[in-house]
């Protein structure tokens, strides 16, 4: 045991986070997302991030949680959603106390970019398929979702494409769903290019 590692647990972590990756990899790449694919988590493989991980590796559940329910907040979590865009946490701003209204909440979340709310969703799928091994179907991304959709802070607009899309998903499966994306979504928003289009800001 290393600094209250133990090394077989690092190892699990290692292969759990890199199986992730190359889920969510798989699923960008498909879509045509080559950059982000690549590019996918890889603040998880940093000392902040890895440790922790490794310290309260589940197997079945984000450690995170455990380091949450050990010391009342995540570490990780926080190191994690500021350097990741595909998380809606990300895009949360506040307002100056000079918009601000009685009553109101001063926390605002930021409509996302397309490209994020697509990796955004991968991940998701990814995130179901490892923790469900063996059990996983294509509607469960979308259980997850509605399970915390009218409280989770994001983007109203944000939130119900990938809510159509995870929908999608459930209903016709990966292949159709996946081609809508690529040859549909994304086309179309290269075409509209110059414009806000499917949550793409000016380019």
């Amino acid at each position: 045991m290393f600094n209250g590692i133990k090394p077989e647990n690092a190892l699990k972590h290692f292969l759990t986070i890199t199986e992730h990756k190359i889920e969510v990899m798989r699923g960008c790449f498909k879509i045509g997302l080559f950059s982000q694919g690549l590019l996918h988590d890889l603040s998880k493989y940093t000392p902040d991030e890895f440790l922790v991980g490794a310290r309260y590796y589940q197997g079945n559940r984000s450690p995170n949680n455990a380091e949450r329910e050990a010391i009342g907040y995540s570490t990780s979590w926080l190191h994690h959603k500021g350097r990741n865009r595909h998380h809606y946490e990300y895009w949360i701003d506040y307002k100056s106390s000079r918009e601000l209204k009685p009553g109101e909440d001063i926390m605002i979340p930021v409509k996302m970019p397309l490209k994020y709310v697509l990796e955004m969703m991968m991940d998701r799928i990814a995130a179901s398929k490892i923790y469900n091994k063996g059990h996983y179907r294509d509607d469960y991304p979308l259980k997850y979702l509605v399970k915390s959709y009218d409280v989770i802070p994001m983007h109203e607009e944000t939130k119900r494409l990938l809510y159509a899309l995870l929908k999608m998903l459930a209903v016709y499966g990966e292949d159709k769903t996946f081609r809508f994306i690529k040859t549909r979504l994304l086309r179309g928003n290269k075409i509209k290019r110059g414009h806000k289009a499917c949550g793409e800001e000016k380019s």
